[in-house]
């Protein structure tokens, strides 16, 4: 027997490929891709990853969209408009290269160090990020790019505490019975946190929020201490000092386990809980009331624990203000608990192989000069001269959108429009930068490429497989670098590395790349409780309370409270303190254009407690002007609880493009930098709000 009709193929089954999250998050997912047909279906976090535990947060769940969106750039695109216009017409890859080469060898026979670098983290992957990149301008000698912009002052900060950017396993929080989130609003930024604080919560913790903003996560804490804008180094003190005046100290941890006790003990007498009322703008009883709990839950044996985050140290003394709070688990002996002691960041225990993966050699013994990308807007403006050298002549941007998330951002729009500034863009996106380049080309997206991560939040290492083709010509990061140096004429063999074998290269054998390969993740030896008996990175091996390398410096070895350059109500022209916090839906400038999470947040919007937006006539839902010396920023008022009196916040980035004027907050916010770091300021910043 026979049949007419044709054995109909079997349709293919859908795959599944395992990932990591590329964003600036604590969180680094594992993510399960779902591929039918080459076409990516769905992301997923990965059940069998701890730290993931099966959930992704709303952004990075809907990455389909973001790489599937019909506004991605797929092909390389000339400019063929005035700068900003964002006009530009289709060119090959090889014009591109050609030309790019061609412009870069003629700059860098002047002098190479007037090309220079801005990338952040925009991917967090060791390969796509630094890896290739790092080499390339190694090797033609570019300047430096002291990457700041978010959180080089509490690192530092911690390093001259602590030793490293280390702390409490984020896992046993869930132990707590004292958590102060401090600076942080995990639902946002950390959800997996979150979750951990949740089992504490319902194990009879007690969760504390300190923060000028009352966030999603102050709403659903104990209690909420909404204190000033850059006074969290005064409020650490003023805790100080009822730990010494109660005696709820740990005497035999001080002892044998830190260095500087008496130095500080003098300061922190010094701060009074009337006198930290006053800084902080809080009640004298919350700082009583705070400190006793912090203190006698620990002396009652029981843990307490400290969760950080970078908004504290965004504001002209936030490394003084990391120091003090990093400095208070030792005095109650919060470490001898594995759920209790720090957590700012964990990439402190990654053993990155740095040398192997940027190959140091290829300077040759050049000394570039080193530019800081939170003062890009000044630099971008700078003649040459004997201090700064040459003027910035080229600019390869990638993984980042300075534009849009650079402080004071007229003068970096300033900078980036100048006709003699040769600018590359890689990129996703038409975004504000892109706008202003020369020459922008199709980077891939996280489905489209190998890449390994490390987590600034948890303890693990995580792979990404590629789950998908790079669509239309995309190209990767470390693709676009090696077509490069080629063009340049560089034949040193590390060119030729594959991503796969970069990703083996990051950690070397510190860490098991078989088991990467088979779980998509693997874990760091790292201690449940690091410092139960001391042992700190530090020179001295303990605590240090008073750093003799801060002396060394001719700082402070002490923490102490910086006022900020823009205290609220300081000038009376601009009485308001603002904050730009980020939206809860975008990171960064990240999702922006992903309609479904910007229709969530609606439009950029500035919130105003009652107590300010009465008396200036405001409404909820009024158009208004923010404004100071810097800029001016028009939006919608939401007048809310959410602000506390004296103090307005701007939550961004949203891209400028997007805005009701072409702007957003970093309009008003200052190039100055923080005590230590050279970290932007973002969240020292005076303003006035009217309305439009």
């Amino acid at each position: 027997m026979h049949s007419d009709t044709p054995t109909p193929h079997p349709t293919p089954a859908a795959t599944h490929v395992l990932g990591a999250c590329p964003h600036d998050c604590p969180d680094t997912c594992s993510m399960v891709v779902t591929v039918h047909d080459g076409v990516a279906l769905k992301v997923q976090g990965n059940p069998a990853h701890p730290a993931t535990h099966g959930a992704l947060c709303t952004k990075v769940s809907r990455y389909t969209e973001r790489s599937y969106h019909p506004e991605r750039l797929l092909y390389p695109l000339k400019r063929v408009g005035p700068k900003g216009s964002g006009q530009f017409e289709r060119v090959t890859w090889d014009e591109a290269l050609d030309a790019i080469a061609h412009r870069l060898s003629t700059i860098a026979a002047r002098d190479p160090q007037a090309i220079l670098p801005y990338s952040y983290a925009g991917t967090m992957g060791r390969v796509q990020g630094e890896g290739m990149a790092a080499r390339f301008f190694n090797r033609i000698g570019a300047a430096r790019l002291d990457r700041t912009i978010c959180s080089s002052a509490g690192g530092e900060a911690m390093t001259f505490t602590l030793g490293n950017k280390v702390g409490t396993k984020v896992e046993w929080f869930a132990e707590s019975k004292l958590i102060l989130i401090w600076g942080s609003n995990a639902i946002a930024s950390h959800v997996h946190f979150w979750r951990h604080v949740q089992t504490a919560k319902r194990n009879g913790a007690r969760i504390v929020c300190i923060d000028p903003r009352r966030t999603e996560s102050a709403e659903k804490c104990h209690q909420h201490i909404a204190l000033l804008p850059g006074t969290d180094a005064a409020l650490a003190l003023g805790l100080m000092h009822e730990l010494i005046t109660h005696d709820w100290l740990d005497h035999d941890y001080l002892a044998r386990h830190t260095v500087g006790w008496d130095a500080l003990r003098e300061r922190a007498l010094q701060w009074p809980p009337e006198r930290t009322s006053a800084v902080c703008g809080i009640g004298a009883d919350a700082v009583r009331a705070l400190a006793r709990d912090y203190g006698q839950t620990a002396r009652a044996g029981e843990p307490v624990a400290i969760r950080m985050n970078y908004g504290l140290q965004r504001a002209r003394g936030g490394g003084n203000a990391v120091r003090a709070i990093a400095c208070l688990p030792a005095l109650v002996g919060a470490w001898r608990h594995r759920a209790g002691g720090v957590l700012l960041s964990s990439s402190g225990y990654v053993p990155t192989q740095t040398a192997a993966l940027e190959r140091p050699e290829l300077l040759a013994g050049r000394t570039p000069r080193t530019v800081n990308m939170s003062t890009i807007g000044d630099d971008l403006l700078r003649p040459a001269s004997p201090a700064f050298g040459p003027a910035i002549e080229a600019l390869i941007v990638y993984n980042s959108n300075p534009v849009a998330v650079a402080p004071e951002s007229a003068k970096v729009v300033q900078g980036f429009a100048r006709d003699d500034l040769f600018t590359v863009v890689l990129e996703h996106f038409q975004t504000d930068t892109a706008d202003y380049a020369d020459y922008v080309l199709p980077a891939t997206t996280q489905l489209e490429h190998w890449d390994v991560h490390s987590s600034y939040g948890h303890t693990d290492i995580v792979l990404n497989r590629p789950s998908i083709a790079p669509l239309g010509e995309a190209r990767t990061n470390t693709q676009f670098f090696r077509d490069l140096a080629q063009r340049m004429g560089y034949t040193e063999a590390v060119f030729a590395e594959s991503d796969e074998s970069l990703c083996r290269t990051a950690f070397g054998d510190q860490v098991d790349f078989a088991l990467l390969l088979a779980q998509g993740w693997a874990p760091l030896p790292v201690p449940d409780a690091p410092f139960a008996e001391g042992g700190f990175p530090t020179p001295s091996g303990k605590c240090e309370l008073f750093s003799a390398r801060l002396a060394a410096r001719g700082e402070d070895g002490l923490p102490n409270h910086l006022p900020n350059y823009e205290p609220a109500g300081a000038d009376p022209r601009y009485p308001l303190a603002m904050i730009s916090p980020p939206a809860r839906n975008f990171l960064n400038s990240t999702f922006v254009n992903v309609k479904s999470l910007r229709d969530i947040e609606g439009e950029p919007l500035v919130e105003l407690h009652e107590a300010d937006a009465t008396p200036r006539g405001i409404a909820d839902g009024d158009e208004v002007t923010v404004f100071n010396a810097r800029g001016t920023h028009r939006c919608v008022a939401r007048v809310s609880a959410r602000a506390r009196p004296g103090v307005v916040n701007g939550l961004g980035i949203w891209w400028r493009k997007l805005g009701r004027d072409g702007t957003n907050v970093n309009e008003l916010t200052s190039q100055r930098l923080t005590d230590m770091g050279r970290a932007p300021t973002f969240y020292d910043c005076a303003v006035e709000v009217r309305k439009a």
